[in-house]
């Protein structure tokens, strides 16, 4: 196979030594293998077989072979390595059949596109998400038997304001004070600028950089919108710069949802749209916040499945550390305009006509560890089986509710539906509703199993270990 022009071409201009394929595992983190350069050809005509087995949530030892292919158009050197490599996205194939693997998280993205324009409701689904996370400068823990905990430290630390070694200059973040502070006391800003930067040299654009509400080191990066599969890529080419940008300076990111007690948790907002040819389908003039039919009966279909859609979008013990009032975090299950209490929000910072262009939606209960190859196609799903179904979010009690849902009492708060309280609850949610996921052959009843055997034992796992609160309630009694 003759190497494509603009592959060769980086392969001079760079001096590449090593070639780096890149795929997606079934929690949605990078996994990798490299090949020298000589190797390129081979692996550009054949792929590259690995040990599935090997990968979690992927196959069994006894039917563990697998092939990489290389998408020819994601090359991109490498800005963190010492030898010149050139890296690529890989899908992952069943060798023996000659088929698309099942469980790559990509190729579920790539179905559930294929599905959207095969519906005939819209061309493209835009989405616009937002992964907050934390810079620490130390990140410390242990889970042995006698031993258990955590310590997280950063410069920014609002617990840091009383350090009597060395020099104390103060400018330290309170808990829920780190919105849009300047430096000093926003000691991140070149970090961020960096990372930014790299982003965009991956052909990933950034529309804004900033510090959030959290104290010790919270930040946002804000991507501008793009396709389904495009922008599961760019989540995952986004944590990859993240981190490694954060250990060039002798810091650590963490997207756990939730890492610090007291303080606001990171999430992933997800903003999102349909599209068919240059109309958004989600726009009207004449209607609550500028919605039209079809994009009410799409929010009708998330809060209609928010219970099972939580165990891809929120998908960890921790999601739910999270999901508790007074936070900014989402646990009431209801759509509102401008209001960041409503799990889903439509933004009005630009309305009228000429801004139809920029009418979405916001799902505020994803958080940065979902997997976007997952809950992006998940979400979608849920949203078109809206639209097939008619459901109208008014009409089933979501609202509209512009007030804070939050300080509502009685029996008005009573009405409002919760989300679950914990990964368990969602996982049971998901094996009870999930036949809006195996529409048109997206999600396969081999993957939901893999993804709620994976999660179950997670649950598991946490539960099984006591956490040193318990010692702090109990050890007296």
């Amino acid at each position: 196979m003759a190497i494509p022009a603009k592959i060769s071409k980086l392969v001079k201009d760079h001096k590449i030594e090593m070639i780096d394929l890149r795929f997606a595992d079934t929690l949605g983190v990078w996994q990798h293998a490299s090949v020298p350069v000589g190797e390129l050809d081979s692996v550009l005509e054949d792929g590259m077989g690995f040990d599935g087995s090997s990968i979690k949530g992927f196959q069994n030892i006894y039917d563990s072979d697998l092939l990489l292919r290389l998408e020819p158009d994601s090359a991109h050197v490498d800005p963190f390595l010492s030898i010149p490599t050139l890296s690529f996205v890989c899908t992952v194939h069943d060798p023996e059949r000659g088929v698309r693997y099942s469980r790559d998280p990509r190729f579920i993205a790539e179905k559930a596109e294929a599905y959207l324009k095969k519906s005939g409701v819209a061309d493209t689904s835009y989405w616009g998400p937002e992964a907050e996370f934390f810079l620490f400068s130390h990140s410390s823990y242990t889970t042995d038997p006698h031993n258990m905990g955590f310590k997280l430290d950063s410069p920014e630390g609002g617990w840091n304001t009383g350090e009597q070694p060395g020099e104390n200059l103060g400018y330290r973040i309170a808990p829920k004070s780190g919105y849009f502070p300047l430096p000093p006391f926003d000691t991140l800003q070149d970090v961020r600028s960096e990372m930014s930067l790299l982003l965009r040299d991956w052909g990933i654009d950034v529309e804004m950089h900033h510090h959030e509400v959290a104290s010790a080191g919270q930040c946002e990066i804000d991507m501008r919108f793009d396709s389904l599969v495009s922008m599961a890529d760019k989540v995952v080419k986004y944590k990859y710069v993240v981190r490694n940008t954060a250990r060039r300076h002798g810091l650590t990111a963490n997207f756990m949802p939730k890492p610090l007690f007291g303080d606001n948790g990171s999430g992933m907002h997800v903003h999102n749209s349909l599209w068919k040819g240059n109309t958004n389908l989600f726009y009207a003039s004449a209607s609550y916040a500028e919605l039209s039919d079809l994009a009410m009966y799409y929010i009708g279909g998330i809060l209609t499945h928010i219970d099972s859609l939580l165990a891809f979008c929120a998908p960890t013990t921790n999601s739910y550390r999270r999901l508790v009032p007074h936070y900014e975090a989402p646990v009431n299950v209801a759509f509102s305009k401008r209001n960041r209490s409503a799990i889903i929000r439509i933004p009005m910072y630009f309305s009228g006509k000429g801004h139809a262009k920029s009418k979405r939606i916001e799902f505020r209960a994803p958080d940065p560890m979902a997997n976007p190859y997952f809950a992006f196609p998940a979400m979608l799903m849920a949203g078109l089986d809206g639209i097939k179904r008619r459901i109208d979010p008014r009409k089933a009690g979501f609202g509209p509710l512009d007030k804070n849902i939050w300080d509502l009492t009685g029996s008005e708060k009573s009405q409002i539906k919760s989300v679950p309280g914990s990964l368990g609850e969602s996982i049971a949610a998901l094996e009870k509703d999930h036949d809006y996921l195996l529409v048109g052959d997206v999600f396969t009843e081999d993957v939901l199993n893999a993804w709620t055997d994976l999660k179950k034992a997670e649950v598991q796992e946490v539960a099984l270990r006591p956490t040193p609160y318990e010692f702090h309630l109990y050890s007296g009694i």
